[in-house]
């Protein structure tokens, strides 16, 4: 009689290999130690079947406790407990959209933030627009949004003739560039043809009808891939539209390109290359919106959705020179849109100017029932500023960089009212910051798993190590988060606006809104470059941002400066 070979025992060497797999799983649930100790530990253990009470005491030191040899013994029955319910989750199918039963409220720190959103500021006034005639310029690659939108509205141009134009600009500068993953020219083409036909017949969208855009590839869109800038991920198809590309679809906008982003949303390296600075060519675009800032900063798209969880599109839209506006965490819907943190991703436009960034978040902005987070809150464009009844600072406590005094002085000579300013320095914000990480790896936890980590930047390293972070630790960090968030509240009681502070960490954690602004030409190689100064406001307040940039901006006159092919 043949051994029934599912009945076959195992060889000792395979039972070594489970048993230190277990062993792993079971003390990385703890926390304790590095991915070194980890190994040296599972190896021990391995070779004698069982933890013991020594193992567990020599991993003590790691952890941070000393236990009795009693309180190691009921560990040790503990841990296996914990290794089976875990195994049990790890059943449970869940897909990369999958929510957490938690959410993060940037409102819980500042109540009175809900009051103050729910109408406009007192030193905001509402503009007329003017239908003032414009001729049709040579170069359309640089024309704002609402010059194009006259165009459109006067024939002088169709969406069809515009979006051939963005296409064909995108097509020629991409390789030098490396700013596209999927040029979605049927789409497009279907589009603008939708939106020519509509405007002629009087039915008029909005500012954005007929206007080319560019998405970040971490925002699906049914039928073209969605492919996160990672070769894991490249040949990920998705019948759902994003939350955000539906809404610009409504609003007439025309997409044009998916583009291009650094390895799950880090960097801008991605599977084909680096992207790279119009400004400078050999210079990366920076990350990981490296795609939107570079194709807007060169003329090939009118605006591009980035998004941010720590950096992602100031630290691009900086690099590149252009306008990058971060929302309010929870102002606009991130469903269907690859998460990073749920508790720090954000969206927002890229563009050249502000008045173009505030047109984009006139359409993207609201409530949305797939994205729990998010919120209705009191949005208008376009606006001006009463100087008179602003009160904007500059941070001390810090060294103020050129941009940044440039931009001081600009507000000065408007006739702002500049107050110092000292940002909240007492908790060390990027130390808060590992839990973006934990998040991520929990999301990714199934690359992780299988080890099939190939091409995702520092994303390996992070992922490993965010394994042995404990919950508890992870929990004490969100407390010191939220006291944070009370300090933050506390300097938007003394000034409207904020100017530079090198708060990149601190506006991420708390929620609160940044832009950048070009202010400045700098005599930079290999060609003079605009230096971007970042403006952050109070929990919902866009408007003043934008505002105030918008004024900053006619005075600093940067628009006219373009990056040399």
């Amino acid at each position: 009689m043949k051994p029934d070979p599912q009945r076959a025992p195992r060889d000792s060497t395979q039972m070594t290999r489970v048993n230190r797999r277990h062993i792993l799983e079971t003390v990385s649930l703890m926390g304790i130690g590095t991915t070194t100790f980890q190994r040296a530990l599972a190896d021990e253990a391995a070779r004698k079947p069982g933890l013991t009470s020594e193992q567990i005491s020599n991993a003590e030191w790691v952890a941070g406790i000393t236990l009795s040899e009693k309180q190691r013994m009921e560990l040790i029955n503990r841990l296996d407990e914990i290794r089976k319910d875990s195994e049990q989750i790890r059943k449970i199918p869940l897909q990369y959209e999958s929510l957490p039963s938690f959410r993060f409220d940037p409102e819980m720190a500042d109540p009175g933030s809900v009051s103050r959103a729910a109408g406009k500021p007192v030193w905001l006034v509402e503009i007329a627009e003017e239908a003032a005639p414009v001729m049709l310029p040579e170069d359309l690659s640089f024309t704002a949004i609402r010059e194009l939108g006259l165009l459109l509205r006067l024939g002088e141009i169709t969406s069809v003739q515009l979006t051939k134009f963005c296409l064909d600009r995108l097509t020629k500068q991409d390789p030098v560039l490396n700013c596209v993953v999927t040029l979605t020219e049927d789409l497009a083409l279907r589009q603008a043809k939708q939106a020519d036909d509509e405007l002629s017949a009087g039915n008029d969208r909005g500012p954005l009808h007929g206007i080319p855009w560019g998405a970040k590839d971490l925002i699906a869109v049914s039928g073209y891939p969605t492919t996160w800038g990672a070769p894991q991920f490249r040949q990920q198809l998705t019948r759902t539209t994003a939350t955000v590309a539906r809404k610009l679809e409504d609003a007439g906008a025309v997409l044009v390109a998916k583009l291009s982003l650094g390895a799950l949303a880090m960097g801008d390296q991605w599977f084909n290359g680096q992207t790279r600075n119009p400004w400078n060519v050999e210079q990366g675009s920076s990350g990981s919106s490296a795609g939107s800032a570079s194709a807007v900063a060169a003329g090939c798209v009118p605006f591009a959705i980035g998004s941010e969880t720590l950096g992602s599109i100031i630290s691009p839209a900086r690099r590149c020179g252009v306008v990058g506006l971060r929302p309010t965490f929870g102002r606009v819907s991130r469903s269907g849109c690859m998460a990073l943190s749920w508790t720090m991703d954000k969206l927002g436009p890229i563009a050249r100017s502000a008045d173009d960034c505030g047109y984009v978040l006139s359409a993207i902005h609201g409530r949305d029932d797939d994205d729990p987070t998010t919120v209705d809150r009191w949005f208008q464009w376009p606006m001006k500023v009463d100087w008179s009844g602003l009160r904007i600072g500059r941070v001390t406590n810090c060294e103020t960089a050129i941009p940044e005094q440039a931009a001081i002085d600009i507000l000065k000579n408007l006739g702002a009212h500049i107050i110092d300013l000292e940002l909240p320095r007492d908790i060390p914000e990027w130390s808060l910051t590992g839990m973006l990480d934990v998040e991520a790896a929990c999301i990714f936890q199934g690359l992780t798993r299988s080890g099939n980590l190939e091409g995702l930047n520092s994303w390996p390293d992070i992922f490993r190590a965010s394994q042995f972070v404990t919950a508890v630790d992870y929990l004490q960090a969100s407390r010191a988060r939220f006291e944070l968030m009370k300090k933050m509240t506390d300097v938007f009681r003394k000034v409207d606006l904020y100017v530079g502070g090198s708060d990149l960490g601190i506006s991420n954690l708390t929620g609160h809104p940044s832009m950048t602004l070009p202010v400045v030409m700098a005599d930079i190689k290999p060609q003079l470059r605009p230096l971007c100064c970042t403006l952050t406001a109070g929990l919902h307040d866009e408007a003043t941002l934008l505002a105030v940039a918008r004024q900053m901006e006619l005075k600093a006159d940067i628009l006219k400066h373009r990056p040399r092919p």
